[in-house]
């Protein structure tokens, strides 16, 4: 039944999708004999933790000393924002708790089970193990990697192109290759990451907003790489609708939601940029283009997933659709467009 009360976890904590960040999201179920008698996730960063609300939501605490509480994430064992959750499991007094995968956070790191253990709780842990690392992927690779989980977003032709070939100023304006549908799936996502990346000439040629528009949720962080400082301000990325930072070696000055962070001569853009989202607890990145801007984070490796949509257009020429050397590991077809998953394993 340990497997059965983890997956509960899972959907309570997927609840938490979008709000938690930097936390991790996490469910906990409390289980007498076999009724579940309490229930809670982490709602949002900054409120109470998934234990505090499970523990709160039992009508009658005196079960708690025959209960198992299942978390799908080792409970914490550190003061930050709320008190440790293990010390109140503990001061609870329950006898055994059951976790799905372990913190890689090195302020808990199996601490909040060796106080558990300590005070003679029995502790099991590792189950539903996959399924929990995959719910907080973007957790983990940011405690394990010292990086923003990296999503790389582009749409092609049937053809293989991602964009024909244009410059600044085109009256045709964007080449859209997929339907309404995979654009709308586009702003979802936006709105579940942390951070949105785009490049000198996407922003230029395209002029994306790189907000969300057709779904309902916050706007990422925008980001954009402007080497020589040539971008002008009108476009729709500097609108301040959001915040906005230009990574670049020739700043202007701050203006409204619009901050220039100076790269210094020598540094490899995509490095700077990933360890400054990494000093700000930026755990999650979309990238949505250009060609030039993919190349080089695939070239280094520095991806995580892709999202590619294949769309029913064929252009006959134009910019060839970067290339992966994994095979999808999932196909889905929204709005009659072909949406492939990607994994860098």
């Amino acid at each position: 039944m340990d497997e059965y009360y983890m997956a509960r976890c899972l959907d309570l904590a997927r609840k938490g999708f979008g709000a938690t960040a930097p936390n991790p999201m996490v469910g906990c179920v409390i289980v007498c004999g076999d009724r579940i008698i309490g229930e809670g996730y982490h709602r949002a960063c900054g409120e109470a933790h998934a234990e505090v609300n499970a523990l709160a939501s039992v009508k009658d605490p005196g079960l708690l000393t025959d209960s198992t509480l299942y978390v799908n994430l080792e409970p914490c064992s550190h003061f930050g924002k709320t008190p440790p959750c293990s010390g109140l499991i503990i001061e609870k007094m329950i006898p055994r708790v059951v976790i799905g995968s372990l913190d890689p956070n090195p302020l808990v790191g199996g601490k909040g089970i060796r106080q558990m253990e300590k005070k003679g709780i029995k502790v099991s842990s590792g189950v539903l193990e996959g399924d929990c690392l995959e719910l907080n992927k973007r957790f983990f690779t940011f405690h394990l990697k010292k990086r923003p989980y990296i999503l790389l977003k582009w749409a092609r032709t049937k053809d293989g192109f991602i964009d024909r070939h244009r410059q600044e100023g085109d009256t045709e304006g964007v080449n859209w290759i997929t339907g309404k549908e995979a654009r709308q799936w586009v702003h979802k996502w936006r709105s579940e990451e942390q951070a949105i990346l785009v490049g000198t000439r996407t922003a230029a040629i395209d002029n994306p907003e790189l907000t969300v528009r057709n779904w309902k949720g916050r706007n990422p962080l925008r980001l954009v790489i402007d080497r020589e400082g040539k971008l002008p301000d009108h476009l729709n990325v500097f609108n301040g609708e959001a915040d906005t930072l230009v990574f670049t070696s020739k700043p202007k000055e701050n203006r409204d939601r619009v901050k220039y962070i100076i790269v210094p001569e020598g540094h490899d853009y995509i490095t700077f940029l990933l360890d400054h989202l990494y000093d700000q607890e930026i755990q999650s990145l979309l990238v949505e283009g250009g060609a030039a801007l993919f190349g080089s984070f695939i070239g280094a490796g520095l991806w995580d997933e892709a999202r590619v949509f294949t769309g029913n257009r064929n252009f006959g020429k134009g910019i060839p659709s970067p290339e992966l050397s994994a095979g999808p590991v999932e196909q889905l077809f929204p709005g009659g467009d072909l949406l492939e998953i990607y994994r860098n394993t």
